[in-house]
């Protein structure tokens, strides 16, 4: 393959065959994938690519999924990029695996080769009534070939499997009770651990008394290297109850480190910061133009918007399992990044990384970096301690809360103005935020792992650091895919980092559409425009408009019928700018009374390109959709100066099944284009088309993210004493 003929997906990395697929003699059909499954649906997607280029029953089919023993290193599962990257790549080695088994056909039944016809893994000739199946041509066999920009997939007119909907391959076992999850797996001589984290950041710990854990029947290990304490036990109940002895057991040294959490966002914007210009989604180094109002503004709003610092709140804990058989270690985990992991995990043991085996287990769903990688480690450093014996560690809920990397708080303030004619003719938006990014990495001088930092010969935390890619952390979503005439957007990255923070499903995304569509709306008011015309005369994008259009065609789109306590919001984003596109309405009722927010409707309407699965595109919009609606609604990590206090669902409240809306959700499908990634598409949307529908409601306008029943009661009064 010449290095200068670039291959779709994931290929140029690996462009064999085999490492993506291989027939067994018994009819079944095992695809390669180096993303990971963690509720997205991208096991069956993949199937669903992968039978359909070679003609088989999805039935078929089976996934494994990342592992550094078996699939191509494609790095993280993140950024909506497995179907773009790893179902490309599935889809271009699945049709060349089949023009290789046509020629074998071919040749076995002495016909020519476009003569024939394909009946799931079944060839056919006939002229002549003869078969042979892919199974008697290559079952068990290596196809020792390569995939080259002369492969041709199929034309999209001849699609059977891809673009309809098929049942999700994981859902089974999670609603029946099968081995779903990491905690699920059976293995032989499995023992349990868990490890005692310190109450705060940076708490030095001052005396532990291990006897009392060492006494607790069934456990067999307590492992103490500096602050770095765990237990290794024969069961899990052992395990807790030493757990929670040795916690009580310890003293520590704490210090006073948070900011005011009630004045929070004006510490944000009040600290060092590292300033840029965003031109065309990337950062650059030059200086922050000032703004000025235009001369022909007619109407010009100024507005702060900010979301707090919010937790990955998985209602499944980090869990993670390793073992050490001499010098070989071998880790399961629910991590991002299968890849990455080893070559931290190799880094933090000083050993080469072909000495370990990081293989992917599944865990629920969380969408982002969370503690599964630091599970992992605390799996392999108390696994050290019993060698040849795997352990398992599964976090506590209040580890989860106070030790997993939150996704960073963020401060949006905007100025726009628009003409007499209704155009918006200037857009000010400026950001403060800290580090979207902080998963493990191949480093040595410096360590990701909680576990890490703890240790006697302890590594430090890395530097923060900002994401300067195209459309990337905080500045995700800043630009706005409307047609602006001018537009200025500065991102001031805010060095001092009171917390651990890293990825969180859609990154700035979600703070900078909250803000962007709610200015809209503002705008629009001002000007006495509709909110639907108003966004469509600023899209010139046919697709995007068509979303516009849709999800107000479904939702009824009339403002006149809106008022005294109920209203509906709109809103609407392209995510990063190159991905799906969504639309989102919501149906929003306020309580004066008590200020409690209810959103019994919400309408999506979305343009994913390819929907390969139509059904599992729509869980993606709907989930994605519930999930921004908690953060909208409930979620905000608290804390006083030593602590954090969210570390349980009452301190750390998400939304109840009660309260999560009816959802009409309508894609497009377009065979023709290219798919797109869809599981952050609605995460931006929907706090602006809430707050928006807040207004339509009741008058007042949420600023600030989480909308809690306090926060509305008090802006209502506030608006009802300036009338």
């Amino acid at each position: 393959m010449s290095e200068e003929i670039k291959l779709p997906g994931s290929l140029n990395t690996d462009a064999r065959i085999d490492s993506w697929l291989a027939l067994d003699a018994a009819g079944i059909v095992n695809i390669f994938t180096g993303k990971v499954e963690f509720g997205q649906g991208v096991m069956t997607a993949v199937a669903q690519v992968g039978a359909e280029e070679l003609d088989v029953a999805l039935e078929r089919v089976r996934i494994k999924t990342a592992d550094t023993g078996a699939t191509v290193d494609e790095k993280l599962t993140a950024g909506s990029g497995s179907i773009e990257e790893s179902g490309t790549s599935i889809r271009f080695a699945a049709a060349a695996a089949r023009a290789i088994l046509m020629d074998k056909a071919a040749a076995a039944l002495d016909v020519p080769r476009d003569t024939l016809i394909v009946e799931d893994g079944t060839v056919k000739s006939p002229a002549t009534n003869r078969q042979v199946t892919y199974w008697d041509l290559m079952g068990g066999q290596k196809f020792d070939a390569e995939v080259t920009p002369a492969t041709k997939p199929k034309s999209p007119a001849d699609y059977r499997i891809v673009g309809k909907a098929a049942p999700r391959l994981d859902i089974p076992a999670k609603v029946f009770g099968g081995r779903a999850f990491i905690q699920d797996m059976e293995v032989a001589g499995l023992l349990h651990g868990r490890v005692v984290f310190p109450p705060s950041y940076g708490a030095k710990l001052k005396s532990a008394d291990l006897e009392v854990a060492k006494k607790i029947a069934g456990v067999v290990e307590v492992v103490r290297d500096g602050n770095f304490l765990g237990i290794v036990a024969e069961s899990e109940a052992a395990a807790v109850k030493a757990r929670d002895v040795l916690a009580a057991a310890c003293t520590w040294e704490e210090t006073a480190q948070y900011p005011d959490e009630d004045n929070l966002y004006d510490w944000m914007m009040s600290q060092e910061c590292e300033d840029t210009v965003v031109e065309g989604g990337i950062p650059v180094d030059k200086p922050i133009p000032e703004i000025v109002t235009p001369a022909d503004a007619a109407h010009t709003v100024e507005a702060i918007y900010a979301r707090p610092f919010q937790s990955h709140a998985s209602i499944g804990p980090s869990a993670g399992m390793a073992q050490w058989d001499g010098d070989r270690l071998t880790v399961w985990a629910h991590s991002q990044g299968i890849y990455p992991l080893r070559a931290a995990l190799a880094c933090a043991f000083d050993m080469p990384k072909e000495k370990i085996r990081c293989i992917h287990a599944e865990n629920a769903g969380v969408y982002g970096h969370n503690g599964a990688d630091d599970a992992a480690m605390d799996a392999a450093m108390l696994a050290r301690a019993v060698p040849g014996r795997p352990v398992r560690v599964q976090w506590m809920r209040d580890d989860e809360f106070k030790w997993e990397p939150y996704g960073s708080g963020m401060v949006m303030a905007l100025q726009a103005s628009v003409n007499k004619a209704g155009d918006i003719i200037d857009w000010n938006f400026d950001v403060w935020s800290n580090a979207h990014a902080g998963r493990p990495r191949a480093k040595k001088e410096t360590a990701g792992f909680i576990a890490c930092w703890h240790r006697e010969n302890a590594t430090p935390a890395p530097e923060p650091v900002d994401n300067n890619g195209k459309d990337g952390g905080a500045h995700r979503g800043a630009r706005p895919y409307y047609d602006f005439p001018k537009t200025r957007i500065a991102k001031h990255f805010v060095k001092p980092h009171p917390f651990r923070v890293s990825s969180l499903r859609a990154l700035g995304t979600f703070g900078n559409i909250f803000a962007t569509e709610s200015m809209l709306d503002e705008l629009a008011h001002e000007a006495g425009l509709d909110l639907v015309e108003f966004r469509l005369r600023h899209l010139k994008d046919a697709r995007a408009r068509a979303v516009v259009e849709k999800v107000a065609a479904m939702a009824g789109w009339d403002p006149k019928k809106w008022g005294k306590g109920k209203g509906q919001g709109i809103a609407f984003n392209r995510y990063k700018n190159s991905k799906c596109y969504a639309a989102v309405v919501f149906n929003v009722e306020v309580d004066e009374a008590t200020g409690v927010i209810k959103t019994p409707k919400a309408f999506i309407a979305a343009d994913a390109g390819l929907s390969i699965n139509p059904d599992g595109v729509a869980n993606q919009l709907e989930g994605g959709l519930i999930q921004a609606a908690s953060w909208t609604m409930k979620e905000a990590v608290r804390f006083d100066p030593v602590r954090i206090t969210s570390v349980d669902w009452e301190t750390y409240p998400i939304l109840t099944f009660r309260e999560v809306p009816e959802i009409e959700t309508f894609v497009f499908q377009r065979v023709t284009e290219k798919a797109m990634g869809v599981g952050e598409a609605t995460q931006g949307p929907t706090p602006a088309a809430i707050a928006n529908g807040v207004f339509a409601a009741a008058g007042v306008r949420l600023r600030e993210i989480p909308f809690t029943p306090e926060r509305v009661k008090r802006m209502m009064a506030e608006a009802k004493a300036a009338r």
